[in-house]
């Protein structure tokens, strides 16, 4: 058995919403279903937004926090500067 690394193939909205992470402009307003806003607004396409967290790419959000910065996890910032 190795420990091949899993490629993670994003699309262009996934990849646009990682830089938009990156930049400092998502925060998750938390609760049972953690919500993503980009400059304020509710990101329209949630299950992106899932996606990104489900694969690890953006860090988990604690639901029990009513408003946090979103945060690209290490697999995040490394898809950014690499592809």
């Amino acid at each position: 058995m190795t420990d091949t690394p899993v490629r993670i193939t994003v699309s262009g909205r996934e990849r646009a919403l990682l830089r938009a992470v990156a930049a400092g402009r998502c925060q998750f307003r938390g609760g049972c279903e953690p919500v993503l806003l980009v400059d304020g607004l509710a990101c329209a396409d949630w299950s992106v937004a899932r996606r990104l967290v489900e694969s690890g790419l953006v860090e988990t959000p604690d639901p029990r926090v009513p408003l946090a910065p979103a945060r690209l996890t290490e697999a995040g910032s490394a898809l950014l500067t690499t592809g």
